[in-house]
């Protein structure tokens, strides 16, 4: 065995020197044959390539075709932490990895898109892989955003269309700025899209992919810059050095420093020059050479690609330029730059060959192959990770709140929004929808001319409506926009405010039964209003309660009779119950001849409880009754057996009833309250009616604190109930504090608009509160005259605080203006409420009671003859 290994080597060793040159001859012909035939290496290189990238590419197309798409709409007072957006990204970054081991990396990623297209103001959106639906499905931002699966968007195909990638430009390890919550990141973009127009075809997507970071490639780029480092502290150290060196040079050759070596004492090879120590190389700190790229904890690749278009030329490019300039606001030692080069006017990018076919494919297909420099952290990305907060001021589109069209019976006018671009629009809310209006702010600052606008257009689309006004400057304001044939035949004027003998007055019998009302809620309605108005309760003023509902049901049971005897205008009024209290006469002749009308306790009390009562018991409710009776204009209004005044029919009938009380004193709050209760019980009145066969009806309410001075509980059960009939109340205020307070929390309660006008701070906080004072009370206190801050409720949704402009006549409905047919609108409105002088009325009213007597007396059994047989009044009664 030991004589045997020498022998190898030797064979080895041999045999060594020819392999040797063989292998360099072979080294030698190959590489001459493919300097030869470089062409054939080159061609097969290039088929592995391409056939390589389209294996990539049909995977990555089968793998973006599974993916989801998921929208997030936040609520109004969206405000999450900073902690909540961080593990929204986490989130991300990890379902961007949700695919299978197959997939090629440019596929692994999840998208956000920011789109707005004229429908909203900024559609927020996540598209990801299927797998991770789930785990994007629950969001750390809980039930104030909401999400939902999004179907596939189909844009139609644009005129112009401009297209851009953004990278990251500075210093590769410096971050983005960082951006406060406050006001919102995305504001600068919502801003640069807030001027689109979707009826021009405008377009603007803003598109976000997020991948995790590759681990080799970052630890490549890691080698890369500390590299760099190293070569630039070494550079550093050799400059310093040079300029050390020459500055001893400088030093040693100076003249003081030779005069320094003849007077000194140091001779020979020490005195000769100073030996220079050059410095050492600064030891490189990964942290600091490093950067954001120091760590692998949430850090990802992006990639931020951005499309506009429009059908007009120019405004896909200048939309652009203001994405650019929105995305300026995230810059700082790093920042957002377009990607392409420039020469001279031109730029060659996105838009061009030879990148146009990557970024369309991108862009389709929702891959990701983000340039080298974008490395970002999460914490990077705050602003872009959420939708948009409640500090973000959201513009509204023609999606949000409709333009108002003239004649349009669906629509009812708000206001004029001025638009960020100046555009200047008439918006409204949908009439089925609006429910509820209230109105607040000082006076002159615009709420009845608002109101007055918003009756105009609702008349002229054909709908019905009731104006109270207490102090009638509504009326002579409104008359000229009125003034229509069309609408002459339709309007009805009940003004109280007459002076003079032939002032023309119209009439209303509140206990009158000749327009089919039913007698319990005749009653019913008309003992409430007196107690309202005159502060009448069970505990207060039982007995004056029973007293007058006594009085009152046989003065209908009376009106009852008469109507079906054919003989309307023999009717009782309200008048009539000093007459049955004190007069026993007529008290016994009137019992008698509706004994049959009357159920027997109802009798019963007449005949023992009345006789009982104290002497000191009457006046309670006689005294309003005679303060009526002594004012002419009521004593003439309410005084008439047979008024024209129906509410109720005017509802059915798409009327237009203009309603002017006296003012506020006593008298006048009692007459108030009894039209606003004989309102509340002919809109009850509608449930004999079926609902898809109600027509919608609206009452505007000017100075509210003096109808509900009058009525507090009517009113507010108004705004509680007539919703159910399709009656919409408007009311409007200068004080809300000033508003009893069940009025007042029926009014926040179910206002499906609230706006204010400028006024003083305190009576302006109440309605702000409403709002989470955004704006606060100091900003809407500032408002501009004619200027509202108001929140309205479109599909369902609340709208606002915006600020709108209200609509001012003159300018709104200036085409309908008809001034020359003023006098004839007068006229015929007058005729349509049959009013009559104020003098012959009163002397109509004097005479009723003897009318009522007579009446009652032919009605009223003859002394011995049976009362079950009926008289020929009853007998022409029931023929």
């Amino acid at each position: 065995m030991d004589s045997a290994a020498p022998n190898l080597s030797t064979q080895a060793s041999a045999l060594l020197p020819g392999q040797v040159v063989d292998l360099v001859f072979g080294i030698i012909h190959g590489a001459g044959w493919v300097i030869t035939y470089w062409w054939v290496v080159a061609l097969a290189v290039i088929a592995v390539c391409a056939a390589g990238e389209a294996v990539v590419r049909r995977l990555a197309a089968k793998a973006s075709a599974e993916r989801m798409a998921l929208e997030l709409v936040p609520t109004a007072h969206f405000d999450p932490s900073l902690e909540e957006i961080f593990r929204r990204g986490v989130q991300l970054a990890r379902a961007s990895t949700a695919m299978p081991w197959w997939t090629p990396r440019r596929a692994k990623a999840v998208q956000i898109r920011l789109r707005c297209d004229g429908s909203t103001p900024l559609r927020y959106r996540v598209e990801g892989p299927a797998g991770a639906q789930r785990l994007l499905t629950i969001t750390p931002f809980g039930p104030d955003v909401t999400v939902n699966k999004a179907p596939p968007i189909l844009d139609k195909p644009r005129e112009h269309v401009v297209r851009a990638e953004f990278i990251l430009r500075g210093k590769l390890t410096s971050p983005l700025r960082e951006v406060p919550l406050t006001p919102d990141p995305l504001q600068p973009l919502v801003d640069a899209v807030a001027d689109l127009r979707s009826e021009l075809g405008d377009l603007a997507e803003i598109r976000l992919d997020i991948q995790r970071a590759p681990k080799w490639a970052l630890r490549a780029r890691r080698a890369q810059l500390m590299s760099a480092a190293r070569r630039s502290e070494r550079r550093e150290a050799q400059r310093a050095a040079r300029w050390l060196r020459q500055d001893a040079s400088g030093v040693e050759d100076s003249v003081s420093w030779q005069l320094q070596q003849l007077l000194g004492k140091q001779s020979g090879p020490a005195a000769g020059r100073r030996l220079v120590m050059p410095p050492v190389p600064r030891r490189v700190d990964p942290a600091e050479a490093l950067g954001k790229l120091a760590n692998d904890d949430q850090l990802v690749r992006v990639q931020l690609l951005v499309m506009c278009a429009s059908n007009t030329e120019g405004r896909a490019q200048a939309r652009l330029a203001q994405l650019q300039a929105a995305l300026d606001v995230f810059g700082g030692h790093s920042r957002w730059a377009m990607r392409g080069w420039r020469l001279g006017p031109w730029r060659v990018g996105a838009d061009h060959w030879p990148t146009r076919g990557a970024f369309e494919r991108r862009w389709k297909l929702g891959q990701c192959q983000a340039p080298r420099s974008n490395w970002l952290r999460l914490e990077e990305l705050t602003g872009l990770l959420k939708p948009p907060t409640v500090h973000c001021r959201v513009p509204l589109l023609a999606h949000d709140l409709p333009t108002f069209e003239h004649q349009n019976p669906t629509l009812l006018l708000q206001g004029i929004y001025r638009s960020p671009d100046g555009r200047r629009r008439l918006v409204a809310t949908h009439a089925a929808e609006t429910l509820f209006e209230v109105g607040v702010g000082k006076a002159g600052g615009g709420k009845t001319e608002r109101a007055l606008a918003q009756a105009i257009g609702w008349a002229h689309a054909g709908g019905g409506l009731m104006f109270l006004d207490p102090h009638r400057d509504s009326w002579p304001r409104a008359m000229p926009f009125l003034a229509h044939e069309h609408l002459m035949q339709r309007i009805a004027l009940i003004d109280l405010n007459a002076h003079g003998a032939d002032a023309p007055i119209s009439s209303w019998n509140p206990i009158g039964m000749h327009q089919g009302q039913i007698a319990h809620e005749v009653v019913e309605a008309t003992v409430d209003a007196c107690a309202a108005a005159l502060g009448w309760d069970d505990t207060t003023a039982p007995r004056a309660i029973t007293i007058l509902t006594a009085a009152l049901t046989v003065l209908v049971a009376v009106n009852e009779a008469a109507c079906r005897a054919g003989r309307a205008r023999d009717q009782a009024t309200v008048f009539q119950v000093r007459a049955l209290l004190t007069d026993t006469a007529f008290r016994t002749t009137a019992l008698t001849a509706v004994q049959d009308r009357i159920d027997a306790e109802t009798r019963a009390w007449w005949d023992t409880v009345f006789p009982s009562l104290p002497a000191d018991a009457l006046p309670v409710v006689l005294n309003p009754l005679a303060r009526l009776a002594t004012n002419p204009v009521t004593r003439a209004f309410l005084g008439q057996p047979d008024g024209a005044y129906n509410i109720r029919a005017a509802m059915d009938t798409r009327m237009i009833v203009w309603v002017c009380p006296g003012g506020n004193g006593p008298t006048d709050r009692l007459l108030t309250a009894l039209l606003a209760r004989d309102l509340l019980r002919a809109v009850r009145s509608r449930r004999d009616i079926p609902e898809a066969q109600r027509v919608p009806f609206r009452p505007y309410f000017d100075e509210l604190i003096t109808l509900t001075g009058a009525a507090p509980e009517t009113i507010a059960a108004m705004f509680e109930d007539f919703r159910k009939y399709k009656v919409h109340v408007h009311g409007m205020t200068q004080l809300l504090s000033r508003l009893p307070g069940p009025v007042r929390q029926s009014l926040l309660q179910n206002a499906s608009t609230l706006a204010s006008t400028a006024g003083s701070r305190s009576a302006i906080a109440p309605v702000t509160a409403e709002w989470g004072d955004a704006p606060g009370p100091d900003i809407v206190a500032s408002l501009q005259r004619f200027e509202h801050y108001m929140t309205l409720t479109v599909d369902g949704r609340r709208i606002g605080p915006a600020q709108i402009t209200g609509p001012h006549l003159d300018d709104v409905f200036a085409d309908y203006a008809r001034p020359s047919q003023v006098t004839a609108l007068q006229r015929a409105a007058q005729a349509t409420a049959e009013a009559a002088p104020l003098g012959h009325l009163i002397a109509r009213a004097s005479g009723q009671h003897s009318r009522v007597l007579a009446f009652l007396t032919e009605r009223a059994p003859s002394p011995g003859q049976d009362p079950s047989t009926p008289t020929d009044g009853q007998k022409k009664e029931f023929h």
